[in-house]
């Protein structure tokens, strides 16, 4: 079974100071989740991914609410959708690993073994020009293929795995797969079934959300509790930092994170790294760039370890 990157990372906690005690993130009420969380949509196939935002936003009456991750119209799956205040939260989704289930049709007859040779040419760092049609700028860029896991060959049609760094145009690389076996090819179907640290078992359908919703305003907010999931859900694939209760105040008015200011770090983080920073309630406080090692981070020493990119946390 194919891990995108972070999932093959084992980090530790390691403690640096002792001055006050870390926790998990407590409960919280529904009213607040709304405004400040994200729900996994399963995203049917027909409406853009902006579209399927705007459902979730008419559907909870929110001002906002904003996709990571753009799937074509006809793509199904993993949908992380912010909510309201939360949408800030999407710049630690986007260039998180991807994962896709494929159904991929080629022109021509060819052996299974040729086939098989062909897609996993493809695996590791692979040069993409974006199709016509897609989000971004149209220039020749390098994306990361995972794995590749060839589930079913028959006859034209192969079904297959595929986890890969974000930005990775699953179109492009079944036409790249037919350039290859000199033939053509084109992707049939595509389903997402992981989006950074959503998984599909945790998706939901538009419907079942109004039902939510609808519940919750008549007094029941059990199912939209099960339903919207705090932002902290949003960088469970992110190197954490822990900092004291004295420290987030001044973090959160433009301060930049200092060795004296941390109470636990996790191992294996690198510089250059996005990187989320905690209050001991485990609530985010910012994202920021990582400018030392975890090794580095020692108590009583002195320099800058995070560099403030977005602050979540008011107070």
């Amino acid at each position: 079974m194919g891990k995108l990157p972070f999932e093959l990372i084992n980090r530790k906690i390691k403690i640096i100071s002792d001055e006050s005690t870390v926790s998990k993130i407590k409960d919280q009420e529904v009213k607040d989740l709304i405004h400040n969380g994200i729900i996994i949509i399963d995203k049917p196939a027909g409406p853009t991914s902006h579209q399927v935002s705007d459902f979730v936003k008419k559907i909870l009456h929110i001002d906002k609410a904003g996709h990571s991750g753009t799937l074509d119209p006809n793509v199904t799956g993993v949908l992380p959708v912010a909510l309201d205040k939360g949408t800030k939260i999407i710049q630690a989704l986007l260039n998180a690993g991807k994962e896709y289930i494929c159904v991929m049709h080629v022109h021509e007859d060819f052996s299974k073994e040729k086939i098989t040779n062909a897609i996993m040419s493809f695996m590791g760092k692979i040069q993409q020009l974006p199709p016509i049609k897609s989000a971004v700028k149209r220039q020749i860029r390098e994306r990361e293929i995972y794995y590749l896991e060839i589930i079913e060959i028959k006859g034209r049609d192969v079904l297959f795995k595929i986890g890969c760094q974000g930005g990775t145009y699953i179109r492009k690389l079944c036409s790249d797969i037919g350039e290859k076996l000199d033939c053509g090819a084109h992707m049939a179907e595509l389903r997402r079934t992981k989006a950074g640290p959503f998984r599909e078992d945790q998706v939901v359908i538009l419907q079942d959300l109004a039902d939510a919703y609808h519940a919750y305003k008549n007094g029941d907010d059990s199912l939209l509790k099960k339903i919207i999931m705090p932002i902290e859900t949003g960088i469970k694939h992110l190197p954490k930092i822990w900092v004291k209760k004295s420290t987030v105040k001044s973090l959160c008015t433009g301060a930049q994170l200092k060795m004296p200011g941390i109470l636990q770090a996790e191992t294996e983080i690198k510089i250059g790294e996005l990187i989320a920073v905690l209050n001991p309630e485990s609530k985010l406080v910012l994202l920021g760039e990582a400018k030392i090692r975890s090794r580095e981070i020692k108590p009583n020493k002195k320099g800058l370890v995070v560099k403030t990119m977005r602050v979540f946390m008011i107070k």
